[in-house]
């Protein structure tokens, strides 16, 4: 029955692709006619009138601010990062001391074929990887940047650094907490451990519940916000830009292009985290070393003004020049995009890491701490470097910029860079969505269930959100996506502070045994 389903699936989402060639592309095929663009520029007005009273009501409850020496701070920032502070306090800056061993994991030393689970440790990490190193790490960035300067870039650094002890947290207890069918599929992550582990104590089990629900409902609005619909708008942008901009024949038909990416991430979702750790193992690396290969060939043109770009990064963080209400503000906005990017103690990543074959939770945790480190401190200070280099942020553009900076800054270089820029974003948001979907499902089953009717719903759900974020606008987008995944960081990180001395148990319990050589090397 099992193949039954996949080739029903198949044939349902094979099906809806065709319709929608026939019906729709014919409407947009003559790309010089007037009449033609006009009206699909008029589908996309539309949709993004309807989602502009939903953003801006989220963005409103889930940004809501406190006043702080007269500085008013939107208090998911607190959350985020006071909770962060305190566990790497706590833990004694476990984002340091076991950097080393973590690599030694994700290399497959200490592999057990064995182990109970569905994927390897670095197929974990890449899965989690791809879901985020996106959109985030470019368009978020140079959006920093044009709004709070290369200061911005210093506290992006600083929360990524010490987002690495959130996620060893969460993705330790995803392990831990996990659950494993009889037909070896893993379900995980923070729905779990909040529910099961909270569950220990009469006192926290109803709270467990309410949190674990809570949880679930936030990490479905942030699959088809933040993981779907912010990258799909930026990677729709950037193939508009290399196809013409204004003359491209998808300039105001935006739509188009996401039906065609809804389609291929159809079509990779239908296996499970299996399928979509087969793609992103492959994708993860060869994206980032694109991004990579074409942010050093940046400095290497730029070489001479690199010394001046990182001086102009620190003193821009603490805005000598400035009132410290700039200080303030070059400081929110950095926390702010990089909590978006590496979405340390947001919960999401603990769901493709509890998935990984291993029988030592803590080893997962471990491996889950590069994820901050490799998304946040080395690829978004990259972009960062590009974009303040190059000098492309003191355009006289009024409005916040986004993957076109990113862009602009590529091309002094070379002109061409933006089509290297635009096969990386696609990748990006490609990898991304496929694991926000994941994410998303994973959590659409708790509240749900895992019947297959209640899983091809949700696929669907998420599929048509991709052709909606295609059609939105970069500000509300942005904004939407913003508040969806932040929303999950409440009931996560209230959660994980009853597990404080239960992780740190654990994790005095891993170190005694790795010393010891209970737990064993296999390479």
């Amino acid at each position: 029955m099992g193949s039954f389903y996949v080739s029903m699936t198949r044939y349902i989402f094979t099906l809806a692709f065709i319709l929608f060639q026939f019906i729709f592309l014919p409407s947009f095929s003559n790309a010089q006619s007037k009449e033609k663009g006009t009206q699909a520029q008029s589908i996309d007005k539309a949709i993004d009138a309807m989602m502009q009273p939903v953003a801006d009501f989220i963005e409103t409850v889930i940004f809501f601010k406190v006043e702080i020496a007269t500085y008013k701070i939107p208090f998911v920032l607190i959350w985020l990062i006071g909770g962060a502070i305190f566990f790497t306090l706590y833990l004694g800056f476990i984002n340091i001391w076991y950097f080393g061993h973590a690599l030694d994991l994700v290399w497959g030393k200490y592999d057990n074929p064995d182990d109970a689970g569905e994927v390897s440790h670095f197929q974990a990490l890449t899965a989690a990887l791809s879901g985020t190193v996106g959109i985030g790490n470019i368009a978020g960035v140079a959006m920093a940047i044009s709004i709070g300067g290369p200061g911005a870039t210093f506290w992006i650094i600083v929360a990524g650094l010490l987002g690495m002890t959130s996620k060893f947290v969460e993705c330790s207890l995803g392990v831990k907490y996990r659950k494993i069918n009889v037909n070896g599929i893993v379900s995980g992550g923070p729905m779990y451990y909040l529910s099961k582990g909270l569950s220990e104590n009469p006192k926290t089990k109803t709270l467990g519940r309410v949190l674990a629900a809570l949880f679930a409902l936030a990490c479905v609005g942030g699959a088809t916000g933040g993981g779907n619909m912010v990258q799909i708008n930026q990677a729709t942008q950037q193939f508009i830009l290399i196809t013409g901009g204004e003359q491209s024949f998808l300039y105001g038909q935006g739509w188009v292009f996401g039906v065609v990416m809804a389609s291929l991430v159809a079509l990779i979702i239908i296996g499970g985290i299996k399928s979509i750790a087969k793609v992103t193992d492959k994708i993860v690396p060869f994206m980032v070393g694109i991004y990579i290969l074409a942010a050093f060939a940046i400095f290497a043109a730029n070489f001479e003004r690199i010394p001046t770009a990182l001086l102009s990064i620190f003193t821009g963080a603490f805005a000598p020049d400035a009132v410290y209400g700039g200080f303030v503000a070059v400081l929110i906005i950095g926390f702010q995009r990089a909590a978006f990017s590496n979405e340390a103690g947001i919960g999401s990543a603990s769901i493709a890491h509890s998935a990984a074959k291993t029988n030592h939770p803590i080893s997962e945790g471990m491996v889950a701490l590069l994820e901050p480190f490799i998304d946040t401190v080395v690829i978004c200070t990259m972009t960062a470097l590009v974009i303040v280099i190059s000098g492309t942020y003191q355009s006289n553009s009024a409005a916040p910029e986004g993957i076109a900076l990113t862009s602009r800054a590529f091309a002094t270089v070379i002109d061409w860079f933006p089509i290297i820029l635009s096969i990386a974003v696609i990748l990006f948001a490609l990898s991304t969505m496929i694991s926000w979907s994941y994410y998303g499902q994973k959590s659409w089953e708790y509240l749900f269930g895992d019947s297959y009717l209640s899983i091809l719903i949700y696929k669907l759900v998420f599929c048509i959100f991709i052709v909606i974020g295609s059609a939105l606008s970069l500000g509300k987008v942005f904004a939407l996506g913003d508040a969806m995944i932040f929303a999950m960081c409440f009931p996560n990180m209230f959660g994980l502070y009853f597990f404080a001395k239960e992780i740190k148990q654990d994790l005095r319990e891993y170190v005694a045994d790795l010393r010891s050589g209970k737990i064993k090397k296999y390479r």
